[in-house]
């Protein structure tokens, strides 16, 4: 359609509308009233830095497991691959998605405008040195992906139509219950099961619709938000009326799809400019350990880096164990093993591409008074967390090379935000029914308020709400390592029995 049909069009529809800034403000007003306590406590940073102490949560945690389960990222890295390609499938096993599906799954609701903005922040702030650290974050967090989509599948409920429910809800009342703690597993499972709800619908809803919309009107022109929330309400419905198996059709083939286009583009910028890549290494140790040209100097670089893989994927949050809890298998270990593929390509590869590039181009100058890294002088501002100065940025990095890049990355930023809701329909979903009931009712109910929402978050400026969204993400994160905690036991249990088995041969691999 060409552009200035689409425009003609969007200015017949939008003749009649009125204005809802104010409709915005008083909604914003109103939630930031009781709101801002919350976000103001999940994000308040530790002491005397700017460090938010929910992520040195999750990194004391990631750091705990790397070490309790030896450091098994690596050493199960290549039977998870093994995973899988399949070789380990039997179909008659319970569940409803394949290994495969369940990764894509899961990544569809981690990849997204945090590899794309969020680096791009995270390396202008923290210098190049933010990326070690990020990519140190990322692969310690495969342990706690591990740890929790391990349990997510032993715990989960298997129903007699082959459907199954799952995730830390369930790991927390049944697990903790097994392990002495049945006082404390219920009611963590509730208040999880809210958090995640809330989060669902708005930084896995409400937020992505409202940046796809702002990428779309960047390729065609201002027209009402609500005109995209309705189009992406009917196709986000058409597809989560059909449930996980209709959902894991979909990412399996998005997923994969964006990956290559993503990280193709950036390899192929990497070989144009193979000459400078040992140059960007250098740079990036340098920063990592000496503070070079960073303001903050180590800390802030380490701070940057370690917040962005903590956003990114989302290890030890608990909502991709949801997912995972759904695969055909009847051995949960191996669930754990796939899992821990989830961080390595979220932030370790494609994250760390965005920043291999954007250092690479010199898109960025570094400010000789505030050792800051800034736009170059023909773009002339610092990309900063909370506008859209982060796309934009890497937009730039990835143009210098290909004219025509901004266009494919809009594509991407609708695709990453399409693929997120789905995934984060489906966490939502679950958490709703294991506090009201499973039954179709129940489910119905859920995706037509999910769909409703994503109207909202296209059409309005929400800004307190998503805060508020993103503090109960990572606040399910606090109840969810609280479980992880007492059930590590159980998990090496389970790892070194199947280890033992898989070095018998006891496993047929299928064909």
């Amino acid at each position: 359609m060409h552009k200035a049909f689409f425009t003609a069009l969007i200015g017949l529809l939008t003749v009649a509308l009125p204005a809802h800034a104010a409709i915005d403000e008083t909604i914003n007003a109103a939630v930031a009233t009781v709101t801002t306590p919350f976000v103001n406590f999940i994000f308040s940073p530790l002491p005397g830095t700017s460090f938010p102490w929910i992520v040195l949560w999750l990194v004391i945690a990631a750091t705990i497991f790397t070490v309790y389960f030896l450091f098994i990222q690596f050493r199960a890295f290549p039977h998870a691959i093994a995973l899988v390609s399949g070789k380990y499938a039997d179909p008659d096993d319970a569940g409803e998605v394949s290994h495969f599906q369940a990764l894509t799954t899961a990544l569809s609701g981690t990849v997204g405008l945090g590899n794309i903005a969020g680096v791009a922040v995270a390396v202008s702030i923290g210098g190049p040195g933010a990326t070690f650290w990020m990519i140190l974050a990322g692969l310690m967090g495969m342990a706690s992906k591990f740890t929790e989509c391990t349990l997510a599948v032993k715990y989960r409920n298997e129903y007699d139509d082959g459907g199954v429910s799952g995730g830390p809800m369930y790991y927390m009342s049944k697990g903790l219950k097994e392990r002495g703690f049945g006082w404390l597993g219920k009611p963590l499972a509730i208040l999880f099961s809210i958090f995640c709800v809330l989060g669902s619908l708005g930084g896995g809803n409400m937020f992505q619709a409202n940046q796809a919309h702002a990428q779309i009107t960047n390729l065609f022109g201002e027209y009402p938000g609500w005109i995209t929330g309705v189009v992406f309400a009917l196709i986000v419905f058409a597809v989560i009326i059909g449930g996980l198996k209709s959902i894991a059709q979909v990412t399996e083939k998005i997923v994969p799809m964006m990956a290559v286009l993503y990280v193709g583009a950036a390899l192929i910028i990497l070989v144009m400019n193979y000459d400078k890549i040992g140059w960007a290494f250098g740079q990036i140790f340098a920063g990592a350990f000496t503070g070079l040209g960073v303001a903050g100097g180590l800390v802030g670089a380490l701070i940057q880096g370690f917040k962005r893989a903590a956003f990114s994927n989302e290890a030890g949050v608990g909502s991709a164990a949801i997912a995972h809890s759904a695969v055909k298998t009847k051995e949960p270990i191996t669930e754990g093993f796939v899992s821990l593929l989830e961080p390595f390509i979220d932030t370790v590869v494609i994250c760390t591409m965005t920043a291999l590039v954007i250092i690479i181009t010199g898109v960025m100058q570094q400010d000789p008074q505030t050792g800051l890294y800034v736009w170059n002088a023909e773009l002339g501002r610092v990309a900063t967390a909370g506008d859209v100065s982060g796309v934009a940025l890497t937009s730039a990095a990835f143009a210098s090379a290909f004219s025509w890049f901004p266009w494919v990355l809009g594509i991407a930023v609708v695709l990453f935000a399409f693929s997120t809701m789905i995934s984060w329909s489906y966490y939502g979903l679950k958490a709703w029914t294991y506090m009201f009931g499973e039954g179709k009712a129940q489910e119905l109910t859920f995706k037509i308020i999910f769909c409703i929402f994503v109207v909202f978050g296209a059409a309005m400026n929400l800004g307190p709400v998503i805060d508020f969204s993103d503090a109960a993400i990572f606040a399910m994160a606090l109840v969810n390592i609280v479980a992880l905690y007492i059930l590590m036991p159980v998990v090496r249990a389970e790892m070194t029995s199947y280890m033992e088995r898989l070095k018998s041969g006891v496993f047929d691999i299928k064909h």
